[in-house]
C-alpha cells in the first residue's frame, strides 16, 4: 500500500535491522504496486484489521506479478464503511495511481439494475412477472426453438424449429430461463448475420428497441422455463421498461434509480468531463498483462451513444454500486428513498431456479445467483447470500444474514484463469471474527 504502519516490538538494536529491512522490502513492494489512497478507511464492525490485511496482500501481489492493474474494494457492514480502498494503477503506461473514484464498465452487474427497475414497475401495478413478454412486446407472439434436424435432412441443415410450449414469460428473462443465450447454440450463424452475438451493444448505432424486435424473429435455443440460459434476457427486459414506462431506459435509470439513491456517476454512457475517471480495460494473454481500451478508444465515450443495454451496458464507480446494493440489503430503501419494499426484494433473491442453475451455489433469483447450500459451495459465504459479476471482472456479494456488502471493481478482460475474485469473496470472510 502507500502508506504503512510498523510496530517495533522492543527498543533494543538487536531489532533495529531487521526493522530496518521490513521497511525497505516495504518500500520497494509499494514502488511496484503503489496504491492510490494514502489511508485505508478501516472500521471495528466486527471485522479484523489484521485480517483484513491479508485481502491488501493478495490484491497487491496480484498486481505486483502483473496479473492485475488496479482495483477497489469496498465493504461494508451495518452500513458503515469497513474498507474502501485503492489498489495500483489506473493507467500502468502513465503511471496514474488508483482512485477511489475511478469509473467502470460493469457490464452485466447491469443486470441487477435493471431486475430492481422490473420490480418497481411490478409494484406499481404496471405489470405481473407470470404476463408473457408478447403482452408488452408482441414481436415474441410466434417465438419458436431450434432443435436438431431430424435424422435425413438435406444436408447443411443444422436446425429445424419447433413451437415454444408455452409463451415466455416476465419470470423467464428476469431467471434466465427463457431459451435465450447470447447466440450460442444451433442457429449461432442466424445471430451473427442479425448482429447480435455476444453482450455488447455499446458500438450499436441503433436503438435497444430496435435490437429486441430483430431478437424476438430469431430461434431461441430453449423451451421456456426449462433450463437456465445465460445470455438476452435482461436486454429483453431493458426494452420491457422502456415500453411499459414510457421512458427511454436511460431516462427511467436517472430519474427513478441513480438520482434517488445519488448515484451520480452512474450511466450508460460518459460525458466528456469524466473521460479521463474511465480505466482503461487491460486483458491476460498468456498469463501478460496487454492493454485493451482507453477512454480515447472506448465507445462509451465515443461510440454512437444510442442503444441503452440493460444487460450489460452500465457504468458505475464503487461509491456509487456500493449505495444500490446497500439499498438492496436495506430491504429496498436508503436514506429515506425507498425504491422497493422488503417482500419484493426478499423474493428477488429466493431460489426461483430448482435445480437448473448448476453453477457455484446451485440457485438462481431475480438476477443474480443466490447462496441455500453452503456445503455444497464449498467455500467461506453465508446461506441466504446473493451476488453477480462482471465480464470485465468485478464482483459483489450481499449477505442479509451479516449484514454486509462487499464490491470488487477492476477492468480486465480477459481475465484467464485468475482466482483473486474468488479469493476475495474468501478474505473478506475470514476477516469478519464477530
Amino acid at each position: 500500500m502507500k502508506t504503512f504502519r510498523l510496530r517495533l516490538a522492543s527498543p533494543r538494536s538487536a531489532f533495529l535491522s531487521a526493522g530496518l529491512a521490513v521497511l525497505l522490502g516495504l518500500a520497494i513492494f509499494a514502488a511496484v504496486a503503489p496504491a492510490a489512497e494514502p489511508a485505508p478507511v478501516v472500521a471495528a464492525n466486527g471485522f479484523s484489521p489484521e485480517r483484513l490485511q491479508r485481502l491488501d496482500t493478495v490484491i497487491q501481489d496480484y498486481i505486483a506479478r502483473r496479473q492485475l492493474a488496479g482495483a477497489v474494494v469496498s465493504i461494508m457492514r451495518d452500513g458503515q464503511p469497513a474498507c474502501l480502498k485503492a489498489y495500483g494503477r489506473q493507467d500502468i503506461e502513465n503511471g496514474r495511481p488508483m482512485p477511489t473514484d475511478a469509473i467502470f464498465r460493469i457490464a452485466s452487474m447491469s443486470k441487477a439494475v435493471t431486475t430492481v427497475a422490473v420490480m418497481m414497475l411490478y409494484e406499481e401495478g404496471k405489470l405481473l412477472l407470470k404476463d408473457p413478454v408478447s403482452k408488452y412486446i408482441p414481436a415474441f407472439q410466434n417465438s419458436v426453438v431450434a432443435v436438431p434436424p431430424p435424422v435425413g435432412s438435406p444436408p447443411g441443415v443444422k436446425y429445424v424449429t419447433v413451437p415454444v410450449k408455452r409463451p415466455i414469460q416476465i419470470r423467464d428473462l428476469l431467471t434466465h430461463t427463457a431459451g435465450l443465450t447470447y447466440g450460442d447454440g444451433l442457429a449461432i450463424d442466424d445471430y451473427k448475420q442479425a448482429n447480435l452475438y455476444g453482450w455488447y451493444f455499446a458500438n450499436h448505432d441503433e436503438t435497444i428497441g430496435d435490437a429486441i424486435q430483430r431478437l424476438a424473429k430469431l430461434p431461441l435455443h430453449g423451451q421456456p422455463g426449462e433450463s437456465w440460459q445465460y445470455g438476452f434476457s435482461a436486454d429483453v427486459l431493458g426494452y420491457l421498461v422502456e415500453v411499459v414506462s414510457g421512458q427511454p431506459l436511460d431516462r427511467f435509470f436517472e430519474e427513478r434509480i441513480f438520482r434517488p439513491l445519488q448515484m451520480r456517476d452512474t450511466c450508460f454512457y460518459l460525458p466528456p468531463e469524466k473521460a479521463a475517471r474511465l480505466a482503461p480495460v487491460y486483458g491476460l494473454e498468456k498469463d501478460q498483462l496487454v492493454l485493451k481500451e482507453t477512454s480515447a478508444t472506448s465507445d462509451y465515450v465515443r461510440g454512437p451513444r444510442k442503444c441503452f443495454s440493460g444487460g450489460a451496458g452500465l457504468l458505475s464507480t464503487a461509491g456509487d454500486y456500493t449505495r444500490f446494493l446497500q439499498m438492496l440489503l436495506n430491504g429496498g430503501e436508503l436514506d429515506g428513498v425507498r425504491l422497493l419494499s422488503p417482500k419484493a426484494v426478499a423474493l428477488m433473491h429466493a431460489n426461483h431456479t430448482g435445480d437448473k442453475y448448476t453453477r457455484d451455489t446451485n440457485a438462481f433469483g431475480l438476477g443474480f445467483w443466490v447462496m441455500k447450500d453452503l456445503g455444497f459451495y464449498g467455500e467461506l459465504g453465508s446461506e441466504g447470500s446473493y451476488g453477480w459479476g462482471s465480464a470485465y471482472y468485478p464482483q459483489y456479494l450481499v449477505d442479509p444474514q451479516e449484514r454486509m456488502v462487499a464490491l470488487f471493481m477492476t477492468q480486465l478482460m480477459p481475465a484467464e484463469n485468475l482466482d483473486l475474485v474468488q479469493k476475495f469473496k474468501v478474505l473478506t470472510y475470514q476477516a469478519l471474527v464477530k
